[in-house]
């Protein structure tokens, strides 16, 4: 089955939010969690309940000791997924901004794999021939055994217009602990070209006259390089 495909980038991008470093205004950062066991062996993960690699750990407070030093004049709260990568990587930053108490929202998952979980990309093609070309390409809709595509991108884009209300109601921040797959999916139905997302890098949200837009990007941590750090555009790990 092929899946609807995605709203086409426009060639003029509508205007959004303006670049900023620092929690001065309502909007939500969402940051993808560190470096996870199974993304240091490059093993896709979907909903697997894969925990922190120490690499991870590491870079969840040194994350934590950047966003400390940003200028802050609103609120800051906390929210992650409920996949212990994601928490594990919330806890520090929560801990250094005073942002408690953490909020689970399931919302933020990743989208799940199915039976891809657990396994390599070499291991995919030789089970599944020709089945991955086909999906990044749009021509299927569902891996096998995972999850929907229209139930992953309403999961998450009704998710990130909750928080986004959320905090333009509160004069608050929120930074959400999410993933990869989640963050470059909300990217292009947002209108904004999705890139290869690092272990604690991630976008800017806000919400402008009632619609949610795209602010700029964030990178926490150095372009991650070797096997399973970061993911090519089209790449659940």
């Amino acid at each position: 089955m092929t899946r609807r495909p995605l709203p086409p980038l426009p060639t003029a991008r509508p205007r959004r939010a303006s670049p900023r470093a620092g929690f001065r205004t309502p909007g939500v950062l969402v940051l993808r969690h560190g470096l996870s066991i199974w993304n240091a062996a490059a093993r896709w993960q979907g909903w697997a309940d894969i925990e922190l690699a120490p690499e991870g750990m590491a870079q969840a407070r040194a994350a934590a000791e950047e966003l400390a030093t940003w200028p802050r004049s609103v609120r800051v709260r906390m929210v992650a997924s409920d996949l212990v990568r994601a928490q594990q990587t919330a806890e520090p930053i929560m801990d250094v901004l005073d942002a408690g108490p953490l909020r689970i929202h399931a919302g933020f998952r990743e989208r799940g794999v199915g039976e891809w979980s657990g396994k390599t990309t070499e291991e995919i093609e030789v089970a599944w021939p020709g089945m991955l070309a086909r999906w990044r390409d749009g021509h299927l809709s569902q891996l096998p055994g995972g999850e929907d595509e229209d139930t992953f991108r309403t999961r998450i884009t009704a998710s990130l217009r909750d928080v986004c209300a959320e905090a333009a109601a509160d004069n608050c921040t929120i930074v959400v602990i999410s993933h990869g797959g989640v963050i470059r999916t909300l990217e292009r139905l947002h209108h904004v070209e999705p890139k290869p997302v690092a272990n604690l890098g991630g976008r800017w949200f806000f919400l402008v006259g009632g619609e949610v837009r795209g602010g700029s990007r964030v990178n926490l941590q150095r372009p991650p390089s070797g096997p399973g750090r970061g993911a090519p555009v089209g790449t659940v790990l």
